[in-house]
């Protein structure tokens, strides 16, 4: 008992180290701006002014924006795990030479820093003619990722494998192995390369600022950037409007998460031990 007591303990305190930062940007969201910076361990805004939430969307197209972002985080998502559960599946399905090298090397490409592949991706929009526009934003991940390849191939590693040779003594074809057996059986990991990708797509601030420049095109955290230069060219720089954007950008997110968080947790779980 006295040991269950101990981590219940250390796992509160480590629970409201890590809630922290949340809990002290929502109360610093709602409290006026001369207060906004004031009693920064108080739980709860003191004076409160939740007409802070408000003055966000008249200062800025918050609701386009917040469009724009669920709409290339869903097309980012949606391809890339897709794209790379194609290749996964490959790679634990079929048997040819050469198999473990070529995804060792699917899996060096991990380790190419993105800054490195910067320029050369810009001049491939460019040439496309697509700068300026959100399809960079999203249609890069329709080639998959190769993290998300390495994910889900270990997941399908572990199912069993005469399922899908029943499945083709009974005459279904390849592409049938995997949208009948393999994709529904692989949900709870599809889940989780979907949440990540969907999560990584809505926090993305540098391709926003490279590829996009009119307003209206704008993500949230790019958005968020222009309010932050907008205010601080002004001289008088608006954290309490700055903060309260931030709780709308980050708030989608935990409902997202909380939503699937039983399949997010389970995909984890079975991932992990297979393989």
């Amino acid at each position: 008992m006295p040991r269950r007591i101990f981590f219940l303990v250390m796992l509160g305190a480590a629970s409201a180290l890590f809630l922290y930062p949340f809990v002290w940007l929502v109360v610093a969201a709602l409290k006026p701006r001369t207060h906004t910076f004031s009693n920064v361990f108080l739980p709860w805004p003191s004076p409160f002014a939740p007409e802070n939430l408000v003055a966000v969307w008249e200062a800025a197209p918050m609701l386009a924006w917040l469009g724009n972002t669920l709409l290339i985080g869903l097309m980012a998502a949606a391809t890339v795990t897709i794209s790379s559960a194609f290749v996964a599946f490959g790679f634990a399905y079929f048997r040819f030479p050469g198999r473990n090298l070529l995804f060792a090397s699917v899996l060096g490409t991990m380790m190419l820093p993105a800054v490195v592949t910067l320029v050369p991706t810009y001049l491939i929009w460019n040439t496309l003619g697509l700068t300026g526009t959100q399809v960079p934003l999203w249609a890069a991940n329709v080639f998959g990722s190769a993290f998300y390849v390495f994910l889900l191939r270990q997941f399908f590693l572990g199912l069993p494998r005469y399922v899908f040779e029943a499945a083709r003594v009974d005459g279904a074809s390849y592409l049938d192995l995997f949208w009948r057996i393999a994709v529904p059986l692989a949900r709870p990991a599809m889940i989780i390369a979907f949440v990540f990708e969907l999560k990584a797509s809505w926090f993305d601030l540098m391709k926003p600022l490279i590829y996009v420049q009119d307003p209206a095109l704008f993500t949230l955290p790019r958005g968020l950037k222009a309010i932050v230069d907008q205010f601080y060219q002004g001289g008088d720089p608006k954290w309490e409007i700055v903060l309260a954007a931030s709780v709308i950008t980050t708030l989608p997110l935990i409902v997202v998460f909380f939503l699937g968080q039983r399949y997010f947790v389970q995909g984890i779980a079975t991932t992990g031990r297979r393989g």
